[in-house]
């Protein structure tokens, strides 16, 4: 089972594996059909496709973020329309680094379902080590999917605002620098970040060419960061619930299990002018 990461290779040997589901993520915040398109021109072969704001996302309401959760119900709809059901390995991938490819893995682990990796590198990485894709829409064959959400797995933003006075809790901003001080937002009405937040940007977690750093080089990263805390005492945030996804997976192929998503993020939080903002440089 495949519960992190997965290469290329090994993912290429499984393409025949009626149990394998294989899913495109690909997706542009800038040009929200790309994504769709691009899947049409050319995928892995047997792969489906996810919409982040139609499939890995719920209804909007004005103030609980960009990219709110689906509920339960939701999901186990959707993912059983993707054919993912018990005893599928699922196989998530998208453009290069994973980000919205991070979104499902957590997502489905947040319900249950163990057995879903990232393909690191994406379809890049595929492409580039001499993979073939195909164009058009593949047929998908429903299941059943069956889950329960995991509690412990996410905060609310309530329990969010109720923790900031806590020492022991790491919260963790995973936008990048500029946008964690305040500087330059484009995608939110305010700038800023939670008040205690420490900064780690989400690209920290991959390398140059966009597949993820080695679990030891991760894990050194983490532990600095964590500063002797343990990882279930981490709550990851981004913008929407998307970036925070990628710094999860990161910290989970470092060995470091048991992060919590504030799946709302800057986007619901900065929504309630009477909740605390910060600006500037990590404290």
């Amino acid at each position: 089972m495949f519960t992190t990461l997965i290469d290329p290779a090994s993912l290429a040997s499984h393409l025949d594996d009626p149990h394998w589901i294989v899913v495109d993520c690909r997706f542009d915040l800038t040009d929200r059909a790309a994504g769709k398109e691009q899947y049409r021109d050319g995928h892995i072969p047997g792969a489906h496709y996810a919409h982040l704001d139609r499939d890995l996302s719920g209804s909007k309401t004005g103030t609980n973020g960009r990219h709110p959760l689906p509920s339960p119900h939701e999901m186990r709809e959707r993912f059983g329309r993707l054919g993912i059901g018990d005893g599928r390995q699922v196989v998530a991938y998208d453009a290069d680094s994973g980000i919205f490819a991070a979104r499902l893995w957590w997502m489905l682990r947040y319900m249950g379902h163990d057995a879903v990796a990232v393909l690191d590198g994406g379809l890049a990485r595929w492409v580039r080590d001499g993979h073939a894709t195909r164009g058009g829409v593949e047929d998908v064959a429903p299941a059943t999917f069956v889950g329960e959400p995991r509690p412990d797995a996410r905060v609310t933003v309530e329990e969010v605002l109720a923790g900031l006075s806590d020492a022991n809790r790491v919260l963790v901003d995973a936008r990048s620098n500029e946008r964690y001080r305040g500087d330059g937002e484009t995608l939110d009405a305010v700038g800023g970040h939670i008040p205690g937040a420490v900064n780690f940007f989400w690209q920290e977690n991959v390398a140059e060419d966009k597949t993820f750093k080695s679990p030891a080089d991760l894990r050194t990263e983490w532990q600095r960061l964590l500063a002797g805390r343990r990882p279930n005492q981490v709550v990851m945030y981004c913008g929407s619930g998307v970036t925070a996804c990628a710094n999860l997976l990161g910290m989970a192929h470092a060995g470091l299990e048991g992060a919590r998503l504030y799946a709302g993020s800057w986007s619901e939080w900065s929504q309630d002018a009477k909740r605390p903002v910060a600006t500037g440089a990590d404290l």
